[in-house]
This record gives structure tokens, sequence and C-alpha cells, in this order.
């Protein structure tokens, strides 16, 4: 019998700056070799239960502490961080948070050179662990040119080194496109098989990481401990539905149809679920067809756009498109592929060196970012990047009070937009005792609450559980229908389905494709050139035989969103 290297016994958590405690009474055991997935809605304590094995607690948060946590035998209250560092290896959700060196190489060998390793030492473990996490090509190479997925095989990397015993991962997945959030699936899986670490995951995008093999998923709520099961156990259940964390979409479809989902049916992959063919092919016949929207004139156009941050090639290139005046268009594409370049060329904050940025008409190309910043809202993929006040409520309030807005009116705006974004509770709260998921929705509520004409979204959803997901989709679905247009760049593939009848898609800096989303998310040539990945619903309707699996995936995302829409 394996041995347990993580036992948690009664464990309760209270951060010195709550009232109440965010575990309660935690009973846990993870063996040796195990890969365990934690899941849960935002709030719910599974990032402090990372934060417990990692050390964080109670050495960088501070609190009480009952019951008892062991790490590889040991009590961890008896242990120092550096010792439980040696034990347990993290790789954070942010990489760029964890980077010491200059260089891969340099990054990777850190841990070596604090423990005073020969060079020769370092050379031959940084060598085999750089070819383990599959970055032995880059070793010369600086951090801040590497993609998502490349920074984050680096920081596998450098907790490699260690030979730690377990490695942890929070939300590895938040922060990368879909194909190369498959892909460090598969090198989490291939690294664990290989050296039989016990592997950690907290994480949202479930359907994701059931790519590969998990022996169990927690299921945390509420600071508790609600189910402790096999990827089979737990989707035959309603446990998720329960918990609003997001049921992979094949099942959540199979399920819609009436098909019996059990464990014996091994829904956990698309690849062994048994469905009922029958059912399912019966509710796609008698689901409506979503209807199509009114075309209006165009708000922004983009005509024939180039960019170059200097290096010889072009960031952005021959870009041209434009977006309707009430339209919710996604733009997708790989890590690097020019995104976040493009929005901001449209905000203002770089300027293309040839073409031109018209709105409503109007070339805007040589406005200053104050004038742009009348019409267009950005919200930015990394939180920390647009905070500037300690407490909540003023932070969503700042750029009303720098407009002059009377203080009765941004009191009521500011209260409103905190309940839409599910922040209202914590109105009064200091930023540095939010999650990062919290983070972001602090930044989404101090754009919406300005109320600009066009809103760019820049990840919009990237750590947020399927609650909140909704909420602020719905939120921003509702903007959409009083006329306001909103641009989300996203690697969420639901959300492009659900809420952007349109996507574009860019690959090295060009325009590759401009369709729906379920033709797009159905199209393998342009999966393959800009890194998405198909989605689970075609999958399921061609293996029903269903004739038209393009339409099966309009219906479902259609029906789905209706189904939802009685949580609010």
């Amino acid at each position: 019998m394996k041995k347990p290297v993580i036992q948690f016994q009664n464990f309760s958590f209270k951060y010195h700056s709550q009232v109440q405690p965010t575990l309660h009474d935690i009973n846990l055991t993870i063996y040796e070799g195990e890969k365990v997935l934690i899941v849960g809605p935002s709030g719910s304590g599974k990032s402090t239960i990372g934060h417990c094995l990692n050390g964080l607690v109670p050495f960088s948060y501070k609190g009480d502490i009952t019951g008892h946590l062991s790490i590889m035998g040991q009590e961890a209250k008896n242990l120092d961080i550096f010792s439980i560092s040696k034990m347990v290896g993290t790789v954070l959700q942010d990489p760029d948070g964890q980077f010491i060196g200059l260089t891969v190489g340099e990054d990777i060998a850190f841990a070596l050179e604090n423990d005073f390793r020969s060079q020769e030492d370092m050379f031959s473990i940084v060598k085999e662990v750089s070819s383990l996490v599959d970055m032995d090509a880059y070793l010369h190479s600086s951090l801040h040119q590497l993609s998502g997925g490349q920074k984050q095989r680096v920081s596998l990397g450098g907790v490699m080194v260690d030979d730690v015993d377990i490695l942890l991962f929070d939300e590895p997945l938040a922060n990368l496109d879909p194909a190369t959030g498959k892909h460090a699936i598969e090198l989490i899986d291939r690294i664990q098989k290989e050296t039989d670490t016990t592997v950690v995951m907290i994480e949202h995008r479930l359907e994701d990481v059931l790519e590969c093999h998990i022996d169990r998923i927690i299921v945390v709520n509420d600071g508790r401990i609600v189910a402790d099961l096999s990827p089979d156990e737990l989707l035959s259940s309603s446990i998720l539905e329960e918990c609003n964390i997001r049921e992979p979409l094949y099942v959540k479809a199979a399920k819609y149809a009436g098909c019996e989902v059990t464990a014996d049916t091994k829904p956990s992959h698309i690849d062994t679920f048994d469905i009922n063919k029958d059912k399912l092919i019966t509710w796609f016949q008698a689901a409506d067809p979503p209807a199509p929207k009114v075309k209006s004139s165009p708000i922004l156009e983009l005509d024939n756009i180039y960019f170059s941050y200097g290096t010889g090639k072009n960031t952005v290139q021959n870009m041209s498109f434009s977006i309707n005046k009430g339209e919710m268009v996604s733009i997708a594409g790989k890590n690097g592929a020019g995104k976040s370049t493009l929005a901001s060329l449209i905000c203002g904050f770089v300027k293309p060196n040839a073409g031109r940025i018209l709105f409503n008409g109007k070339e805007i190309t040589h406005d200053t970012i104050k004038e742009r910043a009348e019409r267009i809202g950005l919200v930015m993929q990394n939180p920390n990047q647009m905070i500037s006040k300690h407490m909540i409520f003023d932070e969503v309030a700042l750029g009303l009070v720098m407009r002059g807005v009377p203080e009765a009116e941004i009191k009521e705006r500011v209260e409103k937009t905190l309940r839409i974004c599910g922040l209202y509770p914590f109105r009064n709260w200091p930023i540095s005792a939010l999650s990062f998921g919290q983070k972001k929705r602090v930044t989404i509520a101090s754009i919406l609450v300005l109320e600009p004409e066009l809103i760019i979204l820049d990840e919009p959803t990237a750590g947020q559980d399927f609650k909140h997901y909704t909420e602020i989709m719905e939120f921003l679905a509702e903007l959409n229908e009083q006329g306001i247009t909103i641009l989300m760049i996203t690697h969420d593939m639901h959300l492009m389905l659900e809420y952007t009848p349109r996507a574009i898609v860019i690959a090295d800096g060009e325009k590759i494709a401009d369709e729906t989303a379920a033709n797009i998310l159905t199209n393998r040539d342009v999966i393959e050139k800009a890194n998405l990945k198909e989605t689970s619903l075609f999958d399921l309707a061609v293996k029903a035989g269903i004739g038209e699996p393009r339409e099966f995936v309009g219906r479902f995302i259609d029906f789905d969103k209706e189904v939802r829409k009685t949580w609010q």
C-alpha cells in the first residue's frame, strides 16, 4: 500500500484579517504518486489549502491553525518554509512572479546555487531537468522573450531541480491558450508518470485537466470538503452543478438530452463516454436553432494596420476588420499572436506604423489616450497592472472621481456595479485581502462603472469560477443588449461559443479567420494555426452520428444559456 505524503486531520485555519475561518475541519489524505485535482468556487478555500501545503500559511499569511497537517510524515507547524520548499515545489498561475534569473538556464539553476552545488553538478542537473520540461533548446534565452506556456515550463523546471516529493500547481491553465494548456496538462502527466512525483493541481478548467488521467477530484465549498471522488463518480453526480462548478460540456449536453450518466458510462473523457445516441439525436431535433442577430453600422474600423516594437518583425500586420455597434466579438489566438498589442493599438497606448483606426466613422489614429478613453474602456489581463487604490470601493470609484461625477451618483453607480460583479459584500475590504480572481472582478468593475461605448476585455474570465464567470458574462451581455459594444480577447472556447456569435482569429500578427465561433471551433486548419481546441460538443455530435455537428453546437449553447439565465 502506498504511503500517505499529505495528511490533513481536523484542520481549520482563520486568517488574522478575517472574522470567520476560511477552512473548517479539513480531513484529507493524499498518497505517494497520486495525481489529485482540487476544484471549488472562488473564495471556497481551495487556494488556502494550497498555501498550507507550500508553507505560505502560516509564514506569509498569518492566522490561527487548529488540527494537524503532516507533509512527508512531518508535522508542518514544526517545519520552516525552507524545509517545506524542499518537499513541495509550487508552480504559480503567474510565472512572472516566480522568476529570479535573466535566462532560462539561470532561473532553473537558482535553487542549486542556493544549495552551493558545484558548477559541474549544476550544468548536469539543469540539462537533465530542462530536457524533462522541453526547454533544453532555450537555456540561453531571455525569460521575457518566452511565450506563456514556455514560462510555465521554466517555472516547473525551477522547482524540479530540488527533486521535490510533491508538485503543487496553482491554476496552471489560467493564462494559457487552449492548445498550450493541453500541452501543459500532458507535460504534467508525463513528468508525474516518469518521476512518480505526487501532483496536486488547483484549477477551474476541469474539462481541460481531464484530458489526462486524474486519480481523484477534491471538491471544496465554503471552506469544507464536500466530495472526494474519482472523476467518473463525480461527473455522474450533481455535486459540481450544486457547487457552481462548470461540468465538461459533453457531459452537460448528455444530461440535457436525458442520457443516463453513471460512473459505469465512463464520463471522465469523451473517448470513453458511453452515451445514449438516440436520446441525444432526439434532443437535438427538438431544440430550437439560435436566432440570428440584426446587423448595424460600424463603430470601430481597422484599416490595414501594421505595427512593430522595433525588432524588425511586425507584431501586427495587414490587420483590417470592423466591429459593428452592439456586437459582442471575441478575438482569439495563441499566446504571443498579437492580441494584446491589438488592444493597445485601439486604445492608443501604441501608435501604428501604418494604417488607420476609425471610431463611429471618424479617424482616431492620432487621438490621445485620454480622448480615446472617453469612448473606449480597457480591462487588462493582469489586475495588478490596473489597481492603484487600497480599498475596493475607492478603486471602482476612481474613474468617476477623476471625471468630477457628483458623490451621490458615484455611490449609486459603484454599488450597482459591485453587486453585478459579485463584489458588494466586500466593498469595504482592502484589495490586498482578495484572491487573484476577485482582483480581476474589481478591475472589470472599475471600467464597467464608466459606461464607455466600447469595452475591450483582455481575458475577462481568467481565474473565475463558473458562477462568477456567468455573473460577469451575463452582465456584459446585458450591457451589450443596451447597445454597448464589447470586444473580448479570450482563450476560453466556451465563452466564444456562448457569448460571441462572431470571432476574429489571429496567428503571427495576421487575421486568419473572421467567422462564427461555432464554425471556427470546428475548422481544424484554423484551430491548428491559432493553438485553439475543438469543442468537445462537436466530438460528442460526431460520436452520436448527428449529421450536422455544427448545428448541434449552436443549439446546445443557446439552450444552455437560457437555462443559466434562471440562475440570475
